[in-house]
């Protein structure tokens, strides 16, 4: 079952939609992230497509990745509950929420503009060239994840 195209402008609008009924006082259903944490992680998703993130792996961490990690993050089955993430992606300190919210609505928004074929053939730093469809299914399933996480 393919998962939903976040390239998609009403996808992306049922995602912003979820985002918007979180709140900062929204308590997780798992895990150890407040409100704020979770939104301020699902940010580093797209900081890495979209901007310029100095702490990339280094050969060794990328194969690893790319031989262990890649297909359980591509691929259409969903996280486990309280699955262990990358050191990149831990939130140590609560983060301003209104702040986050906008940066994670606006990265979708710019996910949707970009398109499909921006993402195909496009070199991730952790599993270098993904398709269209394994950038999808990461992003797609990596938000769904923490939304159901929050109740939403």
């Amino acid at each position: 079952m393919a998962l939903p195209n976040v390239c998609d402008p009403q996808v992306a609008q049922n995602l912003i939609h979820r985002i918007e009924q979180v709140t900062a006082e929204t308590q997780p259903l798992w895990g150890k992230m407040n409100a704020s944490q979770m939104l301020a992680h699902c940010n580093v998703t797209y900081e890495y497509i979209f901007e310029e993130r100095t702490d990339k792996p280094n050969f060794l961490v990328k194969w690893l990745l790319k031989t262990f990690v890649k297909k359980k993050v591509t691929s259409e089955l969903p996280y486990e509950h309280n699955m262990a993430t990358s050191p990149a992606f831990i939130i140590p300190d609560t983060k301003n929420f209104t702040q986050e919210k906008t940066r994670l609505i606006n990265y979708i928004n710019k996910v949707v503009s970009n398109g499909n074929k921006y993402f195909e053939g496009k070199s991730s730093n952790s599993f270098d060239v993904l398709t269209t469809e394994e950038w999808n299914n990461m992003m797609y399933k990596h938000l769904d994840h923490h939304l159901r996480q929050f109740g939403v």
